[in-house]
């Protein structure tokens, strides 16, 4: 099994009701606005200790009540019908599995957990508990994304030769908080950060990897951990991914160069719906079309020229569609079926990303049996 639950959630008729843990970037900016936007799903109820943020839960989400811990949350599991764990890197694991022990499915921000061996752990307990257990991989429904799937399944580009993905900023000065911290119990640094994003794409795309090799440095003065960081693969197929995660980098290189036997596809800038979400944007609030990128972010389509001297034709974007993940929680959970993401999904991206640290340190590639 993978983390499908065996049994149909709630109450027909009645919207499923969410509880939220934790409300800094990733439940205030993505979880709370998606579980809003979802017909199904209710937010319940937000734990969080900061009391500003305790202001913030009802200004932005009226009829959602707050909760100091997650003790308070879990001592009401017969209220609710789904955790959401959006809490630091260090809690997934504990929180996610308290969750399920009281009989309540789980979605969990990624990375699910600091190995592939407690995520395996964690989805045979949900296996176990017949509970849905899945991780939160937005970037699955970028537009970027969808619009490289389409050009896969379309047979567009001939046979993939090689996959570029880069995460790429600006950041010159450390920002501090837990994400960039140096204590290894906090999972900082860009590899599980961006890392768990860029490693659950290229799997998505092109399948089993069969070795590992990584560059992880530490640029900035006053960083803890890696800011710098490459990973390369060798899929089962043939393909070889690159993938890039900085915060260093002065010049942005392309979120995407897909390089096939017919043509390649390369595009640049990021999918707008974080910029949305983070402006207070919400999906079907009419005020923009939601994950529509304009013409000028559209990824150009050709052979033998560069796209930045007008070298082949633009392609339009497919629509990014984060709502999308949550739209599938909510059926997943109605009709006992499988999530749109799976635990054990994400357990094969975590084994990725420990050979990439492995390599890292050890200055080698890593072959999986």
């Amino acid at each position: 099994m993978d983390g499908t639950a065996t049994g149909t959630q709630g109450t027909p008729g009645t919207p499923l009701r969410v509880g939220l843990i934790g409300y800094g970037v990733a439940g205030s900016f993505f979880h709370a606005p998606l579980i809003a936007a979802a017909r199904d799903l209710v937010l319940d109820t937000v734990v969080t200790a900061n009391p500003e943020r305790r202001r913030q839960v009802p200004a932005e989400h009226p009829g959602a009540r707050t909760a100091d811990d997650a003790e308070a949350l879990f001592a009401r599991a017969d209220e609710l019908d789904l955790i959401v764990v959006a809490s630091p890197n260090r809690t997934h694991v504990p929180l996610a599995r308290q969750a399920l022990e009281c009989g309540l499915p789980v979605v969990v921000d990624k990375p699910l957990a600091a190995t592939a061996a407690e995520a395996e752990q964690l989805a045979e307990l949900a296996d176990a508990r017949g509970l849905l257990l899945s991780p939160f991989q937005n970037r699955r429904w970028d537009a970027d994304f969808l619009t490289i799937r389409k050009l896969l399944g379309d047979g567009t580009l001939g046979q993939v030769l090689r996959f570029e993905s880069r995460f790429e900023r600006w950041r010159p000065h450390p920002k501090g908080g837990w994400r960039e911290s140096g204590d290894p119990a906090e999972l900082g640094g860009l590899l599980y950060d961006l890392g768990s994003h860029l490693v659950d794409q290229a799997l998505a795309l092109f399948g089993p990897v069969a070795s590992v090799y990584a560059q992880a440095d530490v640029r900035r003065p006053g960083a803890e951990t890696d800011d710098d960081t490459f990973v390369a693969l060798t899929h089962a197929n043939g393909v070889r991914s690159h993938l890039w995660m900085s915060a260093t980098t002065a010049q942005l290189g392309p979120r995407f160069r897909v390089l096939g036997s017919d043509a390649g596809y390369v595009k640049y800038g990021l999918d707008p719906q974080e910029a949305a979400l983070r402006e207070g944007l919400r999906p079907g609030d009419g005020t923009i079309a939601w994950g529509v990128e304009p013409q000028t972010s559209w990824g150009r389509l050709g052979a033998g020229e560069s796209p930045l001297t007008g070298g082949g034709e633009p392609v339009p974007s497919l629509p990014g569609d984060y709502p999308a993940y949550y739209s599938a929680i909510a059926r997943a959970l109605r009709t006992g079926g499988r999530p749109p993401v799976t635990a054990r999904e994400a357990a094969a991206a975590l084994r990725v990303l420990e050979a990439a640290r492995v390599s890292a340190n050890e200055g080698r590639v890593i072959s999986f049996d």
